[in-house]
């Protein structure tokens, strides 16, 4: 019990407990059609009903089983409306709220010539380990901004921290978890504390200039909710590059700020990630929070929601 009272007490997640949200989400989304009870998706998180229910509440400020309905309904209208993929199109159709997904305004600098050429030489990084809500993850900034922010579960901590050497093989790194932490509360606001961040979070990454007009694309783009590979192409003014364009989204430094997650396949499939696609549907469920928290509270379903998974719909 008290290492639960200590776990529901921290702003964020470790990667056990998130490992525990993904699974459960993964199960959710896989089993929708047999309604399952609130037991079997504990029990597919490794938790007690009790624990679970508490646990995932914190994450996501809605209930499993609102997120449940949330999937079973989306799902049935794709599927009235004719989609040939019913559960990859409620990603496509429902896991998007009304405008803008988060409150926080991001500007990206690209580095010059020079600076890429002089491999960060004369450049202090202040880098740290710090939970967030999708595990643990590195961010590392310099005094343009963040440069680096990339999810480690478990042992991959020393992958994460020579990826980001090998990126800036001149620069002085210094470990601050402190400061880490401190940008992980401002880039993923806790729900205690509401509202996104009062300032912009200003990037500074490395890449070539196809890979800056994607992510500059990405950040008009995804901001809003998910979107496709091709319309990503389309607004870096690439149009027909779309294998080039995944190659470039994939190289994404700086995951969830450029949001690269909101990027789906064509018929609304998740996709790859290089973060993995647990974490992938994760964040996908977890940005549309506020939307399923508003439909529960607002337009409860009527009758059933087996009914919605009757063989007459799918």
């Amino acid at each position: 019990m008290g290492r639960m009272q200590e776990t529901l007490s921290r702003p964020f997640v470790g990667h056990r407990d998130f490992r525990r949200i993904a699974h459960a989400i993964g199960y959710i989304d896989e089993h929708f059609r047999e309604q399952p009870r609130l037991a079997a998706i504990a029990s597919a998180a490794g938790l007690s009903q009790f624990h679970f229910n508490r646990l995932f509440r914190r994450w996501a400020g809605v209930t499993p089983r609102q997120y449940l309905a949330f999937i079973t309904a989306r799902a049935a209208g794709a599927a009235l409306s004719g989609s040939a993929s019913v559960l990859e199109a409620s990603y496509a159709v429902g896991l998007s709220g009304p405008g803008r997904l988060h409150d926080l305004m991001v500007t990206l600098e690209a580095l010059t010539p020079g600076e890429l050429k002089a491999g960060g030489a004369g450049v202090a990084i202040h880098y740290g380990f710090s939970d967030t809500p999708f595990g643990t993850a590195l961010l590392a900034r310099t005094a343009r901004g963040v440069c680096r922010l990339s999810f480690c579960d478990g042992g991959e901590r020393r992958e994460a921290l020579e990826l980001l050497r090998a990126s800036w093989p001149r620069a002085r790194l210094e470990r601050d978890d402190d400061a880490a932490e401190q940008q992980a509360r401002r880039i993923w606001r806790t729900q205690q504390g509401g509202g996104g961040a009062s300032a912009p979070v200003s990037i500074a990454v490395q890449g070539t200039n196809f890979q800056l007009k994607v992510w500059r694309a990405l950040l008009e783009l995804g901001a809003s909710g998910p979107t496709s590979y091709s319309a990503v192409a389309q607004a870096a003014g690439l149009g027909g590059s779309e294998r080039a364009v995944g190659n470039a989204v994939a190289a994404n430094p700086v995951a969830w700020l450029i949001p690269c997650h909101n990027v789906l396949r064509k018929d609304g499939s998740l996709g790859g990630y290089q973060w993995g696609e647990d974490r992938k549907r994760a964040m996908l469920a977890w940005q549309a929070r506020e939307t399923i928290g508003y439909r529960a509270r607002s337009a409860p379903v009527k009758g059933s929601v087996r009914a919605l998974t009757s063989n007459s719909l799918f």
